[in-house]
């Protein structure tokens, strides 16, 4: 049999990338997202080490099998569905445009039925019998038609696993004992540990902040399984982001987002953070909260990162679908407006050229098929110029097809706005795996019925 290197012939390819360990680099074959890390003394013996190569290339087929489901093989079982565009705040990086959010429309307790009853219909013939699809109420602020919301999920309880995205300005308690007793999960928008941070960029019509009304919010919530809290990366709060992981933590929050801005409108961009600046400040958050769990016992998920974690420890296991090639706007989820148009994502709400069809008129199987949504659910890294040769492209993803679209002159085919971020990103995550920690920044029992698929010893 003749001898098969790495990065010739009928080899596999592998690319070095430095992880910025003292100990270890990382080999990674971009196509299959295999990698492995190597003590940097060690790594001219396993690029020559003929037992790698071979053990590598039986499991293979097996590796690309994998990324192909995860990549083009998943149909759709979520639902970003606003049921109004209007918002009562006037928040600067809002992804929809402000004359929408001032006198867009609202949907009606009619149609949004209506619109859920079509969704149910549809999500039999892709969601396994067994496991319910989910229906995200999303904005704009959805509960600024709060009567239609709750009718819809009183209605159809047992049909959806619901969940509300709100600035939780109108949570009274009446709606908070409502989301509780129908299990509705719950995410909270705040950007700091205090009214002065959080509320500089998110603000009512009025220029008035709410973060005092929030945190009570929060205090009732905190205990909820489903309850979890955003807060959105830029360059009036990355500075504090450590302390927002103290605050997030001391209110009792068990699962938060810390989400780099989206540059889909031009207004976000004039609050764009530098990438190397904000990957420092968002490490340095992410290593607070390992700080706190290890003084405390009790972790808070980070949930964006430890999304980043499995893509690259267990593709299969990962729960959000942004940092995936194609990502998974219209082809896992897609979005419907308070009109009845589908959006590939809600980030498309606001680029009209986006629209696919409508949920009343239009068959949905046939609007997944439209060319404007083949347009992000076929945007692949291997079509992008500065992606197509980079070792971790399956750990990032290129986003956000939004933000590239709006960013590059309507060329979808291009990266997002924060390449060097997510590079550091990854790099850390990495990091992690070489000292053992990741473990820690996961959700407990993520990796039940998992099993191991290769196991190489030097």
């Amino acid at each position: 049999m003749t001898k098969e290197y790495l990065n010739t012939g009928y080899g596999p390819n592998f690319l070095v990338i430095d992880i910025g360990h003292k100990d270890f680099t990382a080999l990674i074959n971009p196509k299959t997202a295999f990698w492995t890390l190597v003590r940097k003394d060690h790594l001219g013996s396993i690029i020559s080490d003929g037992k790698f190569i071979s053990s590598f290339k039986k499991k293979e087929d097996e590796f690309l099998k994998e990324m192909e489901t995860l990549r083009f093989g998943l149909k759709p079982s979520a639902v970003y569905f606003n049921p109004t565009d209007r918002c009562n705040f006037n928040c600067t990086y809002c992804y929809i445009p402000e004359k929408m959010r001032k006198h867009g429309a609202n949907m009606s307790e009619e149609k949004l039925i209506e619109g859920l009853s079509i969704l149910k219909k549809y999500f039999k013939t892709t969601v396994p019998k067994g496991r319910n699809p989910q229906i995200i109420f999303h904005g704009a602020e959805p509960l600024t038609n709060k009567e239609a919301v709750f009718a819809g999920i009183e209605k159809f309880s047992g049909d959806f696993d619901f969940g509300i995205q709100t600035n939780a300005t109108l949570l009274d308690d009446e709606a908070i004992d409502f989301v509780l007793k129908h299990k509705v999960g719950i995410g909270i928008s705040i950007d700091g540990p205090d009214a002065k941070t959080s509320d500089k960029l998110r603000r009512d019509w009025k220029g008035e902040g709410y973060f005092n009304q929030i945190i009570k919010v929060i205090d009732s919530l905190k205990d909820h399984p489903g309850f979890n809290v955003i807060c959105t990366i830029t360059t009036e709060n990355m500075g504090r982001l450590s302390e927002t992981v103290d605050f997030f933590h001391k209110s009792g929050v068990k699962v938060c987002m810390l989400n780099i801005i989206r540059c889909t409108q031009e207004k976000s961009r004039t609050v764009k953070p530098d990438d190397a600046e904000a990957a420092k400040h968002y490490i340095k958050a992410l290593e607070r909260s390992w700080e706190l769990y290890k003084k405390t016992g009790r972790k808070l998920i980070i949930a964006n990162f430890a999304n980043i974690i499995l893509g690259i420890t267990a593709p299969s296991a990962r729960k959000l679908m942004c940092d995936i090639s194609p990502c998974g706007g219209g082809r896992c989820f897609f979005a419907v407006a308070a009109n009845g148009d589908m959006f590939p994502c809600s980030e498309f709400v606001g680029v009209k050229e986006f629209k696919g069809g409508n949920l009343f008129k239009d068959s949905i199987p046939k609007v997944l098929e439209t060319n404007v949504f083949r347009k992000v659910s076929e945007r692949q890294t291997e079509q992008i110029n500065s992606c197509m040769n980079c070792a971790i492209q399956h750990f990032c993803g290129a986003p956000c097809p939004a933000e590239a679209y709006t960013m590059n002159k309507k060329d979808i085919t291009n990266r997002g706005a924060f390449c060097e971020f997510y590079e550091e990103q990854v790099r850390y995550a990495f990091r992690l795996i070489a000292e053992e920690r990741e473990q820690d920044f996961l959700w407990k029992g993520w990796d039940k019925g998992m099993k191991q698929n290769f196991e190489y010893l030097a």
